[in-house]
């Protein structure tokens, strides 16, 4: 059974930083691609960061230049590193993995940036 696992998260105050961890158990074959999305209250789950097992990565417009993906194909890991944290990055945040066509997702972790 594929399962992801998210670690990471919790309380930040505005200005701070934060990493979110992701591990994919239950397969050797390589997600591609790995990603965090992130819905807030009210508000549609959202990309916030994609990248593909030959490294390209892609951000949302608000998280570009203070957010940075990266991943472990080998471990089938990625994690998100958060700076520059605004109240507005306030939400739950889900790891994203693909595997022959099928989406898999993390239970969620919460991230709160207040003072």
């Amino acid at each position: 059974q594929v399962q992801l696992v998210e670690s990471g998260g919790g309380l930040v105050q505005p200005g701070g930083s934060l990493r979110l961890s992701c591990a994919a158990s239950g397969t050797v074959i390589i997600m591609d691609p790995m990603g965090w999305y992130r819905q807030a209250p009210g508000n549609q789950r959202e990309l916030v960061a994609i990248i593909t097992s030959g490294g390209s990565a892609a951000y949302e417009d608000s998280v570009k230049g203070r957010f940075t993906i990266a991943r472990e194909n080998n471990k089938n890991t990625v994690d998100l590193h958060m700076n520059s944290l605004k109240p507005e990055d306030t939400a739950v945040y889900y790891c994203n993995g693909r595997r022959l066509g099928k989406d898999y997702w993390g239970q969620g972790t919460q991230v709160t940036v207040s003072s």
